[in-house]
């Protein structure tokens, strides 16, 4: 339904916007069909998003609404640079514009707009890729709002310039919706941790769980906009419960983080490599300590939370896998 109101009203905005010589209105027309593309990809990425895990693609082809917001965001920040490059000229040369046309045709604009995103606002929004389409459109509502004006402007007092005001202000409105698509986007290419998940914060509270020694290799990244991954090596006391405290950090990342993904691998600390030393005397984890993900100590963990007695461990070759998704770098060693 969004579609069909997009795409019919820009086919008659671009011939009014011609005949009144605006270039606001061709500008909202542009962005409308940057509206009309981005629903496009999103309905073909989420289909093509739902097709379940197979051959070479262990994760399925999730990732594809993230290539969608991209597209949408390079496509916002490349239209508004060329409008923006008009915009400007009109500004030193404005030409006659037909104010009145501007004026009836924002407003109806605005109403279309208005409809187009009621009815994307009742789909999943967590999706970066819907919401990618959402803010298109929600986008070209603002940006007619400000072509209304121009238009009023122009009627009334016959200042031409304004309409190439309100194409600049297009013109922020799109660069600012393309930039934000694109750093989200490009967050979950590059793996970093979901904006609302501080690594640190969350290695310090599965170390300070009852039975952990050492948690080190902690590694937390978006598969999608809706599914976080994490991963992590776990020591526990000697002649701990492997399986019962790898079920209380399951459930602790599910409860207090919102990750449901999780990949454990939960060792033994050998009591042995107590006394074992590194090179110069220094202790057999040191050179692992350097490592950015590793280790985050029961020691380590109390000092942010309760200020408990300080006390160190030292982390052994594995005796226990589970299954994982990615391989677990930097291993201790004695």
């Amino acid at each position: 339904m969004a579609l069909v109101l997009i795409v019919g009203f820009m086919s008659v905005e671009v011939v009014i916007g011609v005949v009144a010589e605006s270039l606001a209105l061709i500008s909202d027309a542009a962005h409308m069909l940057t509206d009309a593309v981005a629903i496009v990809l999103a309905l073909v990425a989420m289909r093509i998003a739902k097709r379940p895990p197979g051959g070479s693609y262990t994760y399925g082809l999730k990732r594809v609404e993230i290539l969608s917001a991209q597209v949408n965001g390079l496509s916002l920040i490349l239209l508004g640079a060329w409008l923006s490059v008009e915009a400007v000229e009109r500004l030193i040369d404005p030409p006659e514009v037909k104010g009145g046309l501007v004026l009836a045709t924002a407003l109806a604009g605005v109403v279309v707009n208005v409809a187009a995103a009621w009815c994307i606002s009742r789909a999943n929004r967590s999706s970066l890729n819907v919401e990618g389409a959402y803010q298109h459109i929600l986008n070209d509502l603002f940006a007619f709002i400000g072509t209304a004006v121009a238009g009023f402007v122009v009627l009334t007092t016959g200042f031409a310039r304004a309409d190439g005001i309100a194409t600049l202000v297009v013109v922020a409105l799109m660069l600012k919706a393309g930039y934000g698509l694109l750093r989200d986007s490009g967050r979950i290419f590059l793996e970093a941790a979901p904006a609302h998940v501080e690594p640190d914060r969350l290695g310090e509270r599965l170390a300070a769980e009852p039975g952990v020694r050492e948690i080190h290799d902690l590694h937390i990244w978006q598969i999608a906009s809706e599914e976080v991954v994490l991963s992590a090596h776990v020591l526990v006391e000697p002649g701990g419960d492997c399986h019962a405290v790898r079920r209380g950090l399951e459930e602790l990342v599910r409860r207090d983080f919102g990750i449901t993904h999780t990949t454990l691998q939960v060792d033994h600390r050998p009591e042995s490599l107590l006394q074992i030393g590194g090179r110069d005397g220094a202790p057999a984890s040191a050179a692992h300590r350097v490592d950015p993900h590793g280790p985050i100590r029961l020691d380590r963990a109390r000092s942010h939370g309760d200020g408990g007695p300080d006390e160190h461990g030292d982390g052994g070759p594995s005796d226990h896998d589970g299954a994982s998704g990615r391989g677990m770098a930097g291993a201790l060693r004695p």
